[in-house]
């Protein structure tokens, strides 16, 4: 058999395995565009329940201030005007997405030990079935609904960055506070955490594009 032929023969044989390897290449290239359409359908679901939770939490936090306020007595309307130290901030911080959703879950567990102070003094100061401590608890309940569902949004969306826990001293409650200061503490707790959860509902608005989107034009970059 000459050159020629074996040439021919090897071209036959190529062309039908280029073929084949093309087409599973092609297949390839669809199954990870598949998955990953699928991954960030993923976190676009997982970002708009967190979103959802949010304005929940915010919704109720609103009619809980109108509450307060109510069972507070005379002044009430004055008691959230007052400047209090040691409440959690309600900005968020951070540069990239990582950091301000970790911002979002540190500052929502700042609140936890003010949202048990505020209800361990109004139970002095309320009667045992007072509406207003129906409505702490469920508030507190709420915010820790919120901060479990921040992490596995964090967790599924970055699982390569851990989330650390707060370390450190722990968070700084007032020292013992006459009645006065009392209806004036809780009032400014629970209008910066409705202040918190405003911005935490505009960031996630703000993340969508930037976490979920994002991943979308990295797959489309890579295949």
């Amino acid at each position: 058999m000459n050159g020629h032929v074996k040439s021919m023969h090897f071209q036959q044989f190529m062309e039908p395995a280029t073929t084949l390897l093309s087409l599973l290449l092609l297949m390839a290239v669809d199954s990870t565009r598949t998955v990953a359409a699928s991954r960030n359908q993923q976190c676009g679901n997982s970002l708009q329940q967190t979103l959802k939770l949010t304005r929940l939490a915010h919704k109720e936090s609103v009619d809980l201030i109108k509450r307060y306020k109510a069972s507070q007595g005379e002044l009430s309307e004055l008691f959230c005007k007052v400047s209090v130290s040691d409440v959690p901030d309600p900005n968020i911080s951070g540069m990239e997405p990582p950091e301000r959703l970790l911002s979002i879950y540190t500052h929502l567990q700042a609140f936890f030990p003010h949202f048990k102070r505020v209800y361990e003094q109004q139970t002095d100061l309320q009667s045992p079935t007072s509406p207003l401590l129906t409505e702490l608890t469920m508030v507190s309940a709420r915010s820790s609904t919120l901060s479990a569902q921040l992490n596995n949004f964090y967790q599924s969306v970055f699982p390569n960055l851990p989330i650390q826990e707060p370390a450190g001293r722990p968070t700084s409650l007032p020292p013992p506070q006459n009645i006065f200061q009392q209806k004036v503490y809780g009032c400014v707790v629970l209008k910066t955490y409705k202040e918190f959860l405003s911005n935490v509902s505009r960031e996630l608005r703000t993340l969508k594009s930037k976490v979920c989107r994002r991943r979308i034009q990295l797959n489309s970059i890579f295949f």
